[in-house]
């Protein structure tokens, strides 16, 4: 795999507001938040693109102030503003068929139900744009496998599943100056090897 054009646009998908933030389902705007943090950038809000925008010289993060399912309408307006082409945007979000603790970047594929990845390859017209997979384990393989899986993912992980998702945003974290470059065979062998 060659090295691909340089990231432009991270979107980190989540549901907006206090009684969401802590739930499963906003894997994606914790990474968003942490790697703000770790570029020096500052989220404000940006009713124009539906989302708060942080920026980093070329480089825009955004986190959707629209609810999951619509997260489109805010990656969709900045790419067109922008003139950001889809294989430039990274779309960061929770991953119920990977265990808490595991992160896997792909290009393109299936959105496997979930609805935000589902509105963005929508807006997008393609779903050729990376992802950044966070997992966040499946009801089938908890404590109480008779859960819905709505329910699971708007429910906070436990202590254990949090610590190991907040590793895998580190792991992420780390390979990040791979991923912003487009060298992503480099990230995906730093995100993909297991430690001894």
């Amino acid at each position: 795999m060659a090295a691909s054009a340089p990231i432009r646009l991270v979107a980190g998908l989540g549901n907006p507001g206090r009684s969401y933030e802590r739930t499963r389902h906003n894997a994606g705007f914790w990474f968003a938040d942490a790697l703000a943090s770790k570029l020096g950038a500052s989220f404000a809000p940006q009713s124009r693109f539906s989302g708060a925008v942080a920026r980093d010289g070329e480089l825009r993060l955004v986190k959707p102030s629209t609810y999951m399912n619509e997260s489109g309408t805010s990656v969709g307006a900045l790419a067109r503003f922008l003139g950001i082409a889809p294989a430039e945007i990274l779309v960061v979000h929770d991953e119920l068929d990977l265990a808490p603790g595991v992160v896997k970047l792909k290009l393109g594929g299936g959105v496997a139900g979930h609805n935000g990845l589902k509105d963005i390859r929508a807006h997008l017209a393609t779903p050729e744009f990376w992802r950044l997979r966070i997992g966040i384990g499946h009801p089938r393989d908890s404590d109480t496998p008779q859960q819905q899986v709505v329910d699971f993912v708007l429910k906070p992980p436990r202590p254990d599943e949090r610590a190991a998702i907040h590793g895998a945003i580190d792991r992420a974290l780390d390979a990040w100056p791979a991923i912003a470059a487009g060298d992503f065979e480099r990230a995906m062998m730093l995100l993909h090897t297991k430690e001894p």
